[in-house]
């Protein structure tokens, strides 16, 4: 066996279909988010406009919470000491935990160092505490479910993404004494589309099943205090395990989960993701811990943020774009070819100082190639022309078609 050569194979064929994936070295500026500075090869510096970051309230640089990570070095220092279990449990890790608690109106949270972290070990660890449990899944969840369910190994059912009537058939075929387990995303960041949460929880309720759901894109963007989608319908009570993070909508890094105080207990005790991991820096506890805070009082933001989405969907859709409109803040440009995908991505960047990178598979299906847009509060109405001129004339470049545009 020819080791290089099967690698080189590999990255040729990756290369031949035109979806290589190439990282853009970029540093954001302090204070000027969505600017950054676009680091070359040859040691040179660009300013450009990050127009698919998931900081999506530009909190990863609020004056409140660097101040908040600044004085939290100053007590504590920078690492945890170790896992939670032996010395990695701190004050900043506690608060944190009530304030995410509460933000989905649950007794108790727990915090892992990502939410991925989080999905794979709580997903992986509920079949030990549920024998001969059949966990029911979005085709379209996230990567880290799917991990998690598979490391768990027990019997999983797949239904067709966002499909109630799909999800009652499977239901019906299992017998009700199994323990039975749904797991779906409030918001799917590929399409930015929402789930069915209340016809997925009355399902729940009729067939005496659980409801785990990942609020990954949603929570500090909706609900009166951030508490995501589930929140802004007024059904946080009818779920029983919420998976969240701090990475987006917060600007800081983490995940966690929320629920009642004996599924966190048993979590925390058979979780071998949570049992084995240096905890978060106190640190970052303490940052995310302002920015929950900020984020549970400041709806102006919120409202800002919608606004701007729909502005650039309406400009958008006013070129003829073909893109998925939801009602959420992801706005996904559909390309359909991971070539032409990719120029745009690079022209973007190189011709207009535009930040946005190719979706390919397999993060998504073959011809659903598309670029990513997602916009912030931080984006002025300058940011909006530069980039909406841009696309059309890309677009025209590359010969793409556009939509028939009605009044």
């Amino acid at each position: 066996m020819n080791y290089d050569h099967q690698i080189d194979k590999a990255l040729n064929a990756l290369h031949a279909e035109g979806r290589y994936r190439v990282f853009q070295d970029i540093s954001r500026i302090n204070g000027e988010y969505p600017k950054a500075n676009w680091v070359q090869t040859d040691g040179t510096q660009t300013e450009i406009t990050v127009w698919c970051g998931n900081d999506y309230l530009g909190m990863g640089q609020s004056p409140e919470v660097i101040s908040a990570l600044k004085k939290s070095i100053d007590s504590a220092g920078v690492g945890s000491g170790g896992t939670r279990n032996i010395s990695g449990n701190t004050v900043f890790h506690k608060e944190l935990e009530k304030e995410l608690a509460e933000l989905h109106q649950k007794d108790a949270a727990l915090l892992f160092t990502s939410a991925y972290n989080a999905n794979e070990a709580t997903l992986s660890a509920l079949p030990k505490l549920f024998p001969n449990l059949v966990i029911l899944s979005d085709e379209l969840n996230h990567a880290s479910m799917i991990e998690g369910i598979r490391h768990g190994n027990c019997e999983k059912q797949i239904f067709r993404h966002n499909d109630v009537k799909h999800l009652r058939q499977l239901l019906e075929t299992i017998d009700p004494s199994r323990p039975k387990i749904i797991a779906f995303e409030s918001l799917y960041s590929m399409d930015g589309d929402f789930a069915p949460i209340e016809e997925i929880c009355d399902l729940a309720d009729e067939f005496n099943a659980l409801t785990y759901i990942d609020e990954v894109h949603a929570v500090g963007m909706y609900g009166a205090k951030g508490g995501g989608v589930c929140e802004m319908l007024n059904l946080s009570s009818r779920i029983d395990i919420f998976n969240g993070t701090l990475a987006k909508a917060y600007g800081v890094i983490g995940g966690y989960i929320a629920a009642s105080p004996r599924f966190v207990d048993a979590i925390r005790s058979y979780a071998p993701g949570f049992i084995f991991t240096s905890s978060l820096p106190p640190a970052l506890a303490a940052a995310a811990t302002k920015s929950v805070r900020l984020l549970k009082e400041n709806t102006e933001i919120r409202k800002k943020h919608q606004d701007i989405a729909k502005q650039l969907k309406l400009r958008f859709r006013g070129l003829g774009l073909p893109f998925d409109d939801h009602g959420s803040h992801i706005v996904p440009i559909h390309v359909g070819d991971p070539v032409k995908c990719k120029m745009i991505s690079d022209r973007l960047l190189n011709d207009y100082g535009i930040y946005v990178q190719p979706i390919n598979f397999p993060t998504v299906p073959r011809g659903t190639e598309r670029l990513r847009f997602t916009p912030s509060p931080v984006h002025t109405q300058e940011m909006v022309d530069i980039l909406v001129n841009a696309m059309d004339e890309l677009w025209s470049h590359c010969e793409l078609s556009r939509l028939k545009i009605t009044a």
